[in-house]
């Protein structure tokens, strides 16, 4: 009998902001969040991150990469390829975060979560507002590896905690809450506890 792979979304942001605000979002939609994936950058390796979603209890996982604003391949990338192609793992979605980074391809996302919760087909800023017509990238500084992995589905959004206090977690998160239950309609796993898990 094969194995079954544990389920994760992926969210590309990890300051502390993102932190408090998915902490919140995942619990409102039942999933478990590896909170020690916080940080900026991502203050754990690849291998950790892996080892730490196989003890959470339940399905889904999310977890936080991050590169601090840089452009180029980092930790947040590494992590990302990482859990994607591991055996044991199965990314069900990615929340791509929009940000100011230049000089970046951009990942074209299946839909994105405007700053006042609406569900549109094209991409969206840092400040969650939908970019003008035409522009069919969401600009990231870690997003531009989920182009060459097969993950089935990809929500933008601004910048996680924050869009001018419109994703405050102290408001219940709910742009980001509403992405991740986006990828949840589109999966079939939802977890029954809604607990963080620290992986201490």
């Amino acid at each position: 009998m094969a194995k079954q792979r544990r389920k994760v979304i992926i969210v590309t942001d990890g300051d502390r902001v993102a932190g408090r605000t998915v902490k919140v979002a995942a619990k409102n939609i039942g999933a478990r969040f590896i909170s020690l994936t916080t940080g900026n950058p991502t203050p754990i390796e690849a291998p950790e991150v892996v080892n730490l979603i196989k003890q959470a209890p339940h399905d889904p996982v999310v977890i936080l990469v991050d590169d601090r604003g840089e452009c180029d391949y980092g930790p947040g990338e590494e992590i990302i390829k990482y859990v994607a192609q591991h055996p044991d793992m199965e990314v069900i979605g990615a929340v791509a975060v929009a940000s100011n980074t230049s000089n970046t391809e951009g990942i074209k996302v299946n839909e994105s979560i405007t700053r006042d919760g609406k569900v549109i087909a094209g991409p969206v800023d840092k400040l969650g507002h939908a970019e003008e017509q035409g522009n069919k990238y969401l600009e990231g500084d870690t997003v531009d590896i989920l182009n060459s992995l097969n993950i089935p589905i990809i929500v933008g959004t601004g910048d996680t905690g924050k869009m001018d206090y419109a994703d405050e977690y102290w408001k219940g998160a709910p742009v980001t809450t509403k992405a991740l239950q986006e990828i949840i309609n589109r999966s079939e796993s939802i977890g029954s506890n809604s607990e963080s898990y620290s992986g201490q």
